[in-house]
């Protein structure tokens, strides 16, 4: 017998986690990435429209700053308020699926059984499977295969929300100090250049986190985001002129 036989797919690729905590640890990095991404964007776009419609700092500050704050407070809600709806339906979901294998605990063991046979399993070893785990953890397996839910890892609101709310400040700090360090003359063109910069980055992390190919998300990243400051300051120059 080989070294590798008989250990844990775990032991044998340890470059390769599979455990639920790590998915749910990866998600939330990359909705941390995602949320800095809009942070960057969001603000780089009203700054740049107001820099084109004046080139006071102290009115480029104060549209930055309230900005800032709408924009974390807006993903922070959002967010707590999305995840709390799923982990309200998740709580819903393991409370039938309790009383269900308290109710008709054989019919709940059918239906595992029914459950692993179509994933190709052979009847007579789906029946020993599913009679092992429900002897060890019977709405755990139910969870899992039924629902595809970890009943120790439901999403937490408040997390989701601190997250959102942190990543978008982390974000939207760049465009802020872009815009407001240089003079007049160099507001736009740097502000655009370190936007650009921070964009390709974040679409090169998020492409990394799924594993898909970085130059498709970074030039995805890079266009949309010179779009928005293009149209804001346009829009902006359009404003001031005619103001």
């Amino acid at each position: 017998m080989s070294g590798s036989e008989g250990r844990p797919p775990q032991a044998q690729h340890p470059h390769e986690p599979h455990d639920a905590a790590f998915a749910t640890r990866l998600n939330w990095l990359r909705a941390g990435v995602l949320g800095a991404n809009d942070g960057i964007v969001s603000i780089a776009g009203i700054v740049v429209g107001v820099a084109g419609a004046t080139t006071d700092r102290s009115a480029i500050l104060i549209a930055g700053v309230a900005g800032v704050v709408a924009g974390a407070m807006s993903m922070a809600v959002g967010e707590y308020v999305s995840v709390s709806t799923q982990r309200d339906s998740e709580k819903a979901m393991l409370a039938l699926e309790r009383r269900e294998l308290r109710e008709m605990p054989a019919e709940e063991l059918d239906e595992l059984t029914a459950l692993y046979v179509d994933k190709g399993i052979e009847p007579a070893l789906a029946r020993e499977v599913a009679e092992q785990l429900t002897a060890k953890d019977a709405l755990r397996a139910h969870a899992d295969i039924e629902l595809g839910i970890d009943p120790d890892e439901l999403a937490n609101p408040w997390h989701a929300a601190g997250a959102s709310f942190v990543s978008f400040l982390v974000g939207a700090l760049l465009p802020m100090i872009a815009i407001l360090l240089p003079g007049p003359t160099w507001r736009v063109p740097v502000t655009f250049v370190a936007v650009l910069v921070a964009l390709a980055l974040t679409g090169r992390i998020s492409a990394r986190l799924g594993q898909a190919p970085s130059l498709p998300a970074v030039r995805r990243n890079m266009v949309g985001g010179a779009l928005a400051m293009a149209l804001t300051y346009a829009i902006g120059t359009a404003v001031g002129v005619g103001v």
